[in-house]
């Protein structure tokens, strides 16, 4: 799936979140990824679980059905951001969204952050 397909899959999916995503233009797949980032990041701080548990999931989607172009947005730009996004998070809160994480995006979090500490 490419970055058209991703946006589209975006607005079925979550429809709490299409007006936003009207409003945006997105032209490559660090765009939609980037988008959705910023929304998780929003669900995050006014703790919306329910519309947060949707947007990790189809992030989740993405990184499993999308195209290079689209995985190495979500490793590059959602992976990477994840800690900063989560940093004024009580641990209970923070082990809640990552456990909401795929083992395979689990997976790429972990490699990334280590990857850092060598």
């Amino acid at each position: 799936m490419n970055y058209l397909q991703a946006t589209q899959e975006i607005t079925v999916a979550i429809p709490e979140i299409c007006d936003d995503l009207k409003k945006t233009t997105i032209q490559n797949s660090y765009h939609i990824i980037e988008f959705l980032t910023d929304k998780i990041k929003t669900m995050i701080q006014q703790n919306n679980t329910s519309c947060l548990f949707k947007c990790l999931r189809k992030m989740d989607d993405l990184y499993k059905d999308g195209d290079k172009m689209v995985k190495n947005a979500i490793e590059n730009s959602f992976i990477y951001s994840l800690d900063s996004c989560t940093a004024f998070c009580t641990k209970e809160y923070r082990d809640l969204i990552f456990n909401r994480l795929s083992p395979e995006l689990q997976h790429v979090y972990a490699r990334q952050i280590y990857s850092h500490n060598i």
